[in-house]
């Protein structure tokens, strides 16, 4: 009796001493595996700060290494408009819509003309500051002379320039009075317009009119 119970004690001795084995061993792998985790994140840690510092150190290693160079991107030039061109010989041109009026030498003589040249004429069935009376299938063929009048910088005319307003709103230019008109189709320097239907007349006028 004596014997079976000390048998009995020894076999749950056994049983408690591997117990005791088996959760030492699980406790230190825990422990273990644990320490082995920590040491990792730190050496990551470690690496990542380097990795920083190293990173942090090479941006003024590298603008230093710019600046001794001289390899700094230089700024953009900024372009700005220059002089406006002007004309050698001093010519001022006139206006936009300005009609500039000369003295031209023609078959006739000296005649009122624009300054490319077309010859201007008067209307015999026009009145003094009246407006145009050439209107309609008349105006296609002996066009009115509109815009703003200006005498030749060479040219001295002894009438005077004005506007009057035709039917259609525009602005016609008179000369003394009376509205002008050329002859469409007509050549540059072109009289042959002159005593048409006795009505259409050239401005005649002098040599003295232009200036040497």
């Amino acid at each position: 009796m004596r014997k079976s119970g000390w048998t009995a004690a020894g076999a749950v001795s056994a049983l408690l001493l591997l117990l005791t084995a088996c959760g030492g061993s699980s406790s230190s792998s825990s422990t273990a595996a644990a320490g082995s985790t920590t040491q990792n994140a730190a050496s990551s840690t470690t690496g990542a700060s380097s990795s920083s510092a190293s990173s942090g150190s090479s941006s003024p290693a590298s603008s230093a290494n710019a600046k001794a160079t001289g390899s700094t991107a230089a700024p953009k030039p900024h372009h700005t408009a220059g002089p406006q061109p002007s004309s050698d010989d001093g010519v001022t041109f006139p206006p936009v819509g300005t009609t500039v009026l000369v003295v031209q030498h023609s078959s006739l003589g000296w005649v009122m003309a624009k300054a490319d040249g077309s010859v201007v004429y008067t209307y015999a069935k026009d009145s003094k500051g009246k407006p145009p009376t050439c209107t309609g299938s008349c105006a296609s063929v002996w066009a009115p002379v509109t815009g703003s009048p200006k005498a030749g910088p060479a040219d001295t005319f002894p009438g005077s320039f004005s506007l009057v307003t035709a039917a259609n709103g525009q602005k016609v230019i008179t000369y003394d009075g009376l509205p002008l008109y050329t002859f469409v189709g007509a050549p540059p320097l072109s009289t042959k317009g002159n005593g048409v239907g006795g009505v259409w007349h050239v401005i005649m006028l002098s040599g003295s009119d232009v200036s040497s």
